[in-house]
């Protein structure tokens, strides 16, 4: 397996947020990014919080075994990924129990560590040695260290608004520090709550977030969008945009098929889908190439799903009551985007190659709450701000007559052999953001930028507690943090498209 082992940058705001690349004007006046990040470099930072006390405990926070496991057999992958499942399942199992018995919590010092933290590392450990057994069943060697990841812990309000484990804030990102964030912490709101006998409040209409703290007003953010790299002689200049739509048709599911596939609800939060129209967690590359397609061109049959974003403004949606919806804390009505672009860009340093069929990609981190902000890859801006101000971190409060902006840059390097690999990263890297090359012998392909646009009523902050909050949904213990955001991609073409895609960034000309 190709792998990607280039050093990780120190500090985090020389990495991949931080290179937020500045945004060039794009077809029919739209900004566009291109971003050049080093975002899906491994968190190395150690699981090194001290158990809060008990009540005021916000949420759990456990290893990510799945980025640890980088070469697995392709025999047991399947195997391993119905393991790594039942993970998340165990983790959102716990932190509904967490957070429905802040009373007992209260009432007993040690009830959480016996019954919710000490139960949960037993399960894990389980899980953790059969994924061991699949692995070495098929001939595969097992790092006997990934048994020590079974532990969890717990996170106070004040340590998830910090940034999770990785201990950083904005990703590098000036991001309403030093003064410039409009909206005060509910830390000390939640652990006054939870001191008092009562349910911890850490914010959002159901309870798991978002807070006060997850909300700056974008006027009061200093530019921190960076210049892009130099193009250099030999830079593909193009683009290829393909129109999918907005997911009108309401093309949901909780189902995650490059992550969890054949588990259903393996995201545990709803996704929205354009492009390919038969994904779910039993897809397969036969299903891919016979689902139909939301793009105006037909030979585009790429699958395109990120988490749908919801305005908690008191209202309910259909999925209420279900998994991955109401069931989760994933509450609130789902906003369709006003406008989605989907663009393929070229590199500023080479000509790019082809994407492979099926190549599979996962920008940012859906857990950024509890691994830190290593592999975080979200940028929220608004509307006139978006080639000044690139957010990371926090939720923008947009002006009147500004809109919400989702922007994603994915990876665009390939290690030319794999479509996919055992952590779903390894095969693909960011460019360098300084130069835009390619290292250890990945080549460039096309870079999938998408530009998302909501209109939301401006959130406003009320003595320390946001009203009517919009978030993007996510696992129930990340707590609706807008780092979590993330998007994942299928490349599926027929009729030679995705050549026709290389040849068009390559020449430089603007196709669609």
């Amino acid at each position: 397996m190709g792998r990607n082992t280039r050093k990780r940058r120190t500090p985090l705001a020389n990495k991949a947020i931080a290179a937020s690349a500045a945004l060039a004007l794009g077809g029919g006046g739209l900004i566009w990014a291109n971003f050049y990040a080093s975002a899906h470099e491994s968190n190395q930072a150690g699981q090194n919080y001290t158990k809060a006390a008990t009540a005021s405990a916000a949420t759990i926070s456990c290893p990510d075994v799945g980025q640890k496991l980088t070469n697995v057999p392709q025999r047991a992958r399947q195997g391993v990924a119905t393991e790594l499942a039942n993970l998340d399942k165990q983790i959102t199992e716990a932190y509904a129990r967490l957070a429905s018995t802040r009373q007992a919590q209260t009432n007993d010092a040690n009830f959480v560590q016996n019954a919710i933290i000490g139960p949960l590392k037993e399960k894990r450990a389980a899980t953790i040695d059969r994924i061991r057994i699949d692995i070495q069943r098929v001939g595969g060697t097992f790092d006997s260290s990934l048994s020590q990841l079974a532990a969890c812990t717990t996170m106070t309000a004040s340590q998830t608004n910090a940034g999770g484990n990785g201990g950083q804030n904005n990703g590098g990102q000036n991001n309403g520090q030093n003064g410039n964030t409009a909206s005060p912490s509910a830390a000390a709101s939640a652990s006054a709550s939870a001191g008092s006998g009562q349910a911890t409040n850490i914010g959002g209409q159901a309870g798991n977030g978002p807070v006060a703290a997850d909300f700056v007003d974008i006027t009061k953010v200093a530019p921190n969008v960076l210049a892009k790299p130099q193009k250099q002689s030999t830079a593909s200049t193009g683009s290829f945009t393909t129109r999918c739509g907005v997911n009108a048709n309401k093309n949901h599911n909780t189902d995650n098929v490059i992550v969890a596939p054949g588990v259903t609800n393996g995201a545990h939060h709803l996704h929205d889908y354009v492009g390919n129209q038969k994904v779910n967690a039993f897809s397969s590359n036969d299903t891919f190439l016979q689902g139909g397609t939301s793009c105006q061109n037909k030979s585009d049959l790429s699958s395109y799903y990120w988490p749908v974003v919801r305005v908690q403004d008191g209202t309910q949606d259909f999925d209420q009551n279900s998994d991955g919806g109401g069931k989760e804390g994933n509450v609130g009505k789902i906003l369709t985007p006003v406008s989605a672009q989907i663009k393929y860009v070229g590199s500023p340093a080479s000509k790019v190659v082809a994407m492979p069929q099926f190549l599979r990609i996962i920008t940012g981190d859906a857990k950024t709450t509890t691994n830190g902000l290593a592999n975080a890859n979200a940028h929220w801006s608004c509307t006139g701000f978006e080639n000044k101000v690139q957010l990371t971190s926090q939720y923008p409060i947009c002006p009147q007559g500004s809109n919400v902006v989702r922007t994603f840059a994915f990876q665009s390097c390939w290690d030319s052999q794999n479509t996919d690999s055992a952590n779903h990263r390894t095969h693909v890297a960011f460019a360098d953001p300084a130069s835009g090359v390619c290292g250890n012998g990945f080549k460039a392909i096309p870079q999938l930028t998408m530009r998302l646009v909501y209109k939301v009523t401006p959130p406003t902050i009320q003595n320390g507690v946001v009203k009517n909050a919009y978030a993007v949904d996510g696992f129930p213990d990340q707590l609706h943090k807008p780092a979590t955001d993330h998007d994942d991609f299928i490349s599926v073409t027929t009729n030679n498209l995705a050549a026709k895609i290389a040849n068009c960034v390559n020449s430089g000309r603007k196709c669609s």
